[in-house]
Order: C-alpha cells, then sequence, then structure tokens
C-alpha cells in the first residue's frame, strides 16, 4: 500500500511555485504525489516528475475529460477527440513518471441529457475506452475509470455500474477508481461495494463528505479500510480535498466556504487517518 496526495488542494494546475509542497509531503512520509493532468504539455509533467522522484517518491495522475471530447457522445467527431484527448494525458502521466491514470475518463464531467445512461452510450464510451486502454498499456499505465455522483455526471455513479462497463470494455488495463466521496454519496454498503469490485480496483481515492479533512466528516472509514485489507488491496490511498485556493477550480466544485484552517490539516491528519485504519 502506498500513500499519495493529490494537488488539487491547492490549484488545479500544479505550476512550478508548488513544487516545494512536494518536499513538505515527502517529509510527513507521503510515497506519492498525483497530479491533474490537463492542456500543460509533456515537458512540464517531465520536469515535475524528476523532482517527485529526486525526493524519492513516485506519481500518479488523474483526468477529467472536456465537453467537446465525449467518449459517450452521439457524435464520432466527438468520441475521436475524446480518444485523442486519453491518448495524449496517457503520455503525459507517463512523462511525470506515473502508473495510474484516474478519473472520470469514461465521459465529460457534468455534461447532463436529462436522463440516465443508454445503451449507446455505454456502447460508445467503452469502444473508446478500449481503444485508449491499448494504447495505455503498451506505455506501462493502467487506467483507473472513476464514477461521480449523481450531481456530476450520468454515465457511472456507482461501483457496480463501473464494474458492467469495464465487462464492456474487457481489457486488463482499465480498472475501478474508487473515491470515498463519491461512494459515500452512491453506494448503500460501501463495504460490499468494494468487495465486489475485488481487485478490479486499480486506485483509491481518500475523500471525506464534505471534501475537506479526511476523518472529521460521514465517510465510514471503518467499513471502508476493512473491506480494502479484505481484497488485498495493495495499490494507492490518495487523498484529495478541495478548498478556494484556486477560486476558478473552487467554483467548478462548487466550494463555496472554508472546509478547513489550512491545507497542513488535510494532508497531515489525512495521513494520520491512513495509518491509524490500515494499522
Amino acid at each position: 500500500m502506498r500513500i499519495g496526495m493529490n494537488t488539487l488542494l491547492w490549484s488545479f494546475n500544479t505550476r512550478e511555485e508548488h513544487f516545494p509542497i512536494f518536499g513538505d509531503l515527502q517529509a510527513i512520509g507521503f510515497d506519492g504525489i498525483e497530479l491533474q493532468i490537463s492542456e500543460d504539455n509533456e515537458a512540464h509533467y517531465a520536469k515535475a516528475g524528476k523532482v517527485i522522484a529526486d525526493l524519492g517518491m513516485t506519481a500518479t495522475g488523474v483526468a477529467g475529460v472536456p465537453e467537446d471530447c465525449n467518449p459517450a457522445s452521439s457524435d464520432p467527431a466527438q468520441r475521436q477527440r475524446g480518444l485523442d484527448y486519453l491518448r495524449s494525458q496517457i503520455d503525459k502521466t507517463v512523462a511525470l513518471g506515473g502508473d495510474v491514470l484516474g478519473g472520470p475518463l469514461h465521459s465529460s464531467f457534468k455534461v447532463f441529457t436529462g436522463q440516465g445512461p443508454t445503451e449507446d452510450e455505454l456502447a460508445w464510451s467503452a469502444d473508446v475506452l478500449r481503444t485508449a486502454a491499448d494504447h495505455a498499456q503498451n506505455a506501462g499505465i493502467r487506467l483507473a475509470l472513476e464514477f461521480l455522483n449523481r450531481f456530476e455526471c450520468y454515465l457511472l455513479n456507482t461501483t457496480g455500474q463501473t464494474l458492467a462497463l469495464l465487462d464492456r470494455i474487457d481489457h486488463p488495463a482499465v480498472g475501478v477508481h474508487y473515491d470515498t466521496h463519491h461512494a459515500h454519496l452512491e453506494e448503500q454498503d460501501v463495504g460490499a461495494a468494494i468487495r465486489a469490485a475485488g481487485d478490479r480496483i486499480y486506485h483509491v481515492h481518500i475523500s471525506e463528505s464534505d471534501r475537506g479533512t479526511p476523518g472529521r466528516g460521514q465517510v465510514r472509514w471503518n467499513e471502508t479500510f476493512e473491506a480494502l485489507q479484505e481484497i488485498g488491496y495493495d495499490g494507492w490511498l490518495t487523498i484529495e480535498a478541495f478548498g478556494r485556493i484556486d477560486t476558478e477550480f473552487a467554483a467548478a466544485v462548487h466550494i463555496w466556504r472554508d472546509l478547513y484552517p489550512s491545507p497542513e490539516q488535510v494532508y497531515k491528519e489525512g495521513f494520520s487517518l491512513i495509518q491509524k485504519m490500515w494499522g
């Protein structure tokens, strides 16, 4: 098991001014840093990856899909742009030195049709992801599909829906990205959801119910960690928390109030929670 920290706590785009934070996290005991893979070029991620590697740490990436690159779109041109975009994000994750690219790679964030997913949309998304998975596998990257709560996505809202899409994709380079925040909102039994996914869980986000400090909200941590240990999970446990430092990102994810006194509280208490719960 490895403990990581997602840099969305500070900014959507991780810049050189944020690099000193990596050393602070390394001093606490974190094993890795997770960056949002966005529109920056591969050279930027290579630079960040070198800083991380020089600290003796490793990296992971997460990404979303822009509205005009939706893999689940009825428009073939959009789906092609989605495939091209995913390939680009995979290449940037390689430049970063990462081994996992997680996030809602299956469909565009906060794009809704007014109904649940159709068979066609699921098939279109699966086709794009299957092809992207070939590129990821050749690059040594595993893709982890993150289901989101119903207010952010309609294609995948639960672990079960994600497993069904994985069956359609049928590719070993694609698994589940399990986020405790979304699971808290959508799963009736988090332990059962984790056990059902088993070794198909490729990545885990440790994220509180209010997106603040892990352990200070309502996520069922005991059941979560017990189930993860029961299935023999041995991947990343990466803290993801949001705040108002990056005002544009805060608006996008609807953070309208301060959730904690300082970022230090989030990553220090979050790290301690993981150590305690993992035993």
